[in-house]
């Protein structure tokens, strides 16, 4: 910026509207200029370049901004001029006044030309604080993907080592969970003895009625009893939970550390989240590109930007080339043409939302296809290892690669299906949204309560559908059978096992959870120490931030998300197993003639009581 001109603003009092910070611009005429004494005489040097009409009135001058509207003593700052602030005896003045003339006749206090060069300075500040965490990004960018390849090491170890920790972990946190709620009834016995005795005590919530301070409640012994009554009814139905359910959390314990087996024979499908993520970034590019094109497929649009909020032309279009000649800037002074976005009048204008629209379904029909794809290749991948007799001899030699052949060339069409039904329910959802953005203004109230209904009746159904065709594709993938046949054979198989599907569902989100968040939570402890420099071994060798908390963040997020994509394939591998393991159920008996494909620790675990299907 050695070279370049300072900026002059024709009416800095403009910038103080709340505009400022929607469009990051004040809106008024903003020129450049170097200071030439001998070109100009003293006030003209300020007007637009090559103005030079007398004849003018000042009225007219003011309107158009040929001309600044006033001129105070000011100064430069970062490129800009600013008015040249002081305080005399604790009052804000410029140049020695607290008062100045606005170039229409009005007496007006310095406070707001603060005012407006506040609303410049949260311009600049927000444009300062974006290069600020440009440069920390560019400075920090290699110490950032070194923060994210530990987050990947430790969540391929969190994976490995989940086949000899997955059941410590799980019983710790019962236990914990059963300790912390028992430890929350003894405190609420010891409440409830402790205010015995105690006048007002003995009162019903139903004597003192609603009250906004919540801590009188906490003043009644019926409040504790009834607090502890909870716990104890809560604890009780764990406790029965586990005694009754033991055998499915062991068997769901026990699919989790053969998942972890399983992922430890077939490493490459810890990867293959990598090939997701590069379709779903090409979908995205298609889609977005497709968008700006429509977006911009038109005629510039004008529309009259005033700063007057009782101008009844604002937001209409306009002509920039004959704007100065109509009424627009008498009625509304100060108002201006300025471009709004592209468009037309024509047929193919009119229905460009729907082909944004349509853009958005093909967008989300080629995102869903791409995560299908991912799905039934990882599903193909893990039964080939479960229907292996002998682990890992009889494993394919390339069972990632061969399942994602099987999928592209036999199972594209019934991926695409899935895909289209999905899409469409997605598509629904987003139209829902778009009406009940355009409607949130309307006090129709029966209206808003039809929008809620139907959006979460359809947020539902995304998610019944997202799970059908999860286990859609993992019977496809086994089976090789079309769609409608898998979902069918998939819902009713996970139906007759509906106990177990719910206690490895809980055991295995508890456990991904917990993965995740000790993944972020331990690298992201790392990163803080690292770049606020509290260790003096990292001293030396981190970078100097403006703010050390983006690329921390980065660090943290970046990593959450790392874990994701390996424990997404972990669980698609749970998942492939138990329905692989459902089946081996209905299917074989043990014996000889059928035996079962199961893990030796899952028979163990089955006994004598569930060799018949009929009674598992």
């Amino acid at each position: 910026h050695r070279n370049k001109t300072i900026l002059f603003y024709f009416n800095i009092l403009k910038c103080a509207s709340p505009v400022v910070l929607i469009n990051l611009q004040c809106p008024t005429t903003q020129a450049s200029y170097r200071y030439k004494p001998d070109q100009w005489n003293y006030f003209r040097q300020f007007c637009k370049p090559g103005f030079n009409n007398p004849r003018k009135s000042v009225a007219q001058v003011l309107r158009d901004e040929d001309c600044p509207s006033m001129i105070i003593p000011s100064r430069p700052f970062l490129k800009r001029c600013f008015p040249d602030f002081s305080t005399k005896n604790g009052v804000l003045t410029v140049a020695n006044q607290t008062t100045f003339k606005d170039g229409r006749g009005k007496t007006r206090n310095v406070t707001d030309l603060r005012e407006a060069a506040n609303g410049i300075n949260n311009v600049l500040d927000a444009r300062s604080v974006g290069m600020k965490i440009f440069e920390d990004y560019a400075i920090s960018w290699y110490w950032i993907l070194i923060g994210l390849f530990i987050a990947m090491i430790v969540s391929l170890l969190f994976l490995v080592l989940l086949r000899f920790t997955a059941g410590v972990l799980f019983w710790i946190f019962i236990f914990g969970v059963i300790g912390i709620i028992g430890y929350g009834i003894w405190h609420c016995y010891w409440e409830y003895d402790h205010l015995k005795g105690i006048p007002g005590s003995d009162l019903t919530v139903y004597d003192i009625g609603f009250q906004t301070d919540f801590r009188v409640y906490l003043q009644l012994r019926q409040t504790w009893l009834a607090f502890m009554i909870i716990l104890c009814g809560v604890e009780v139905i764990i406790i029965l939970m586990l005694i009754f359910l033991r055998n499915r959390i062991r068997i769901a314990i026990a699919l989790l550390k053969e998942g972890s087996r399983a992922i430890g024979y077939i490493m490459s499908t810890l990867f293959y989240p990598i090939v997701t993520f590069i379709l779903i970034a090409i979908c995205i590019s298609y889609w977005a590109v497709t968008a700006v094109f429509l977006a911009t497929s038109g005629e510039p649009v004008y529309k009259v930007m005033a700063n007057q909020t009782l101008c009844k032309y604002a937001n209409l279009t306009c002509d920039p080339e004959t704007f100065n000649t109509t009424n627009v800037t008498k009625l509304c002074p100060g108002a201006q043409c300025t471009f709004a976005f592209y468009g037309g009048e024509s047929l193919y204008h009119k229905y460009i939302f729907i082909f944004q629209l349509a853009n958005a379904f093909v967008f989300l029909w080629l995102v869903n296809f791409a995560i299908a794809l991912g799905q039934c290749t990882l599903a193909g991948a893990f039964a080939s290892y479960y229907w292996a007799s002998r682990k890992p001899a009889d494993i394919p030699l390339w069972p990632l690669f061969s399942s994602f052949g099987r999928a592209i060339r036999y199972h594209t069409g019934s991926l695409a299906f899935g895909a289209l039904i999905l899409a469409i329910v997605q598509l629904i959802r987003v139209i829902l949204e778009y009406l009940d953005h355009k409607l949130k203004g309307t006090q129709n109230s029966f209206t808003r309560f039809l929008l809620c209904c139907l959006k979460c009746c359809f947020w539902c159904l995304e998610k019944f559908l997202k799970f059908i065709n999860r286990n859609a594709y993992i019977m496809i993938a086994i089976y090789g059978k079309n769609f409608c046949t898998s979902a069918k054979e998939a819902f009713f198989l996970l139906m007759r096992n509906v106990v177990r599907v719910a206690v490895l569902d809980k055991v295995t989100d508890f456990l991904l959870f917990l993965g995740k968040i000790l993944v972020a939570g331990g690298v992201g402890v790392l990163a803080f120490f690292f770049f606020t420099q509290r260790i003096p071994v990292f001293a030396q060798e981190a970078p100097t931030l403006n703010y050390y908390w983006v690329p921390l963040l980065t660090v943290i997020i970046g990593s959450y998300l790392v874990a994701h994509g390996f424990f997404s394939v972990y669980a698609m591998c749970v998942d492939t197993l138990f329905l692989c393991f459902c089946e081996d159920l209905e299917r074989n008996d043990g014996s000889t003639a059928k035996p079962y494909f199961m893990s030796a620790s899952l028979h163990r675990i089955l006994g004598k009581k569930e060799l018949s299907p009929k009674k598992a």
